[in-house]
C-alpha cells in the first residue's frame, strides 16, 4: 500500500510541477501515469485525469491572474469553444473502445511532441 502511496504522490507532485509550468502536463503525464504505473483502466484515467487537472489548473490560473500574464481576449474565445469540445468528447468517451482510445491519445501526443520539436 506504501508503494502505490509513493507512486500516486510523486505523479500528483510532478503534474502540479508540469501544469504549473507549461499549462499542461495533466493529461499527458497523467493518463500514461494511471495506466501503467496503477494500473487503471484506460477509460477511468482519462476521466480521472480530467478531474484531477481541475484544482491544478484553479491554483496556476490564481497565480498567473496575480502576475498580470492571462490574455483574457483569447481566454474568452478559446474557453468558449473549449466547453462546447469538453463537452462533446465527455459524452463521446464512453462509446469509444479503449484500443481506438490508446490509440488516438497515443497520435494526439506523439503529433504535439513533433509540433513541439520542429
Amino acid at each position: 500500500m506504501k508503494k502505490n502511496i509513493l507512486k500516486i504522490s510523486l505523479l500528483g507532485i510532478v503534474t502540479g510541477l508540469l501544469n504549473g509550468l507549461f499549462g499542461s502536463g495533466g493529461g499527458t503525464l497523467l493518463v500514461p501515469g494511471m495506466i501503467f504505473l496503477l494500473k487503471t483502466e484506460v477509460h477511468k484515467a482519462h476521466a480521472t485525469a480530467i478531474s484531477i487537472i481541475l484544482p491544478l489548473t484553479f491554483i496556476s490560473t490564481i497565480i498567473y491572474f496575480k502576475s498580470g500574464i492571462i490574455n483574457y481576449e483569447i481566454t474568452l474565445k478559446v474557453a468558449s469553444g473549449g466547453i462546447i469540445g469538453s463537452y462533446i468528447g465527455a459524452k463521446l468517451l464512453n462509446k469509444i473502445p479503449t484500443n481506438w482510445l490508446r490509440k488516438i491519445f497515443a497520435l494526439f501526443m506523439m503529433i504535439a511532441a513533433f509540433r513541439m520539436v520542429f
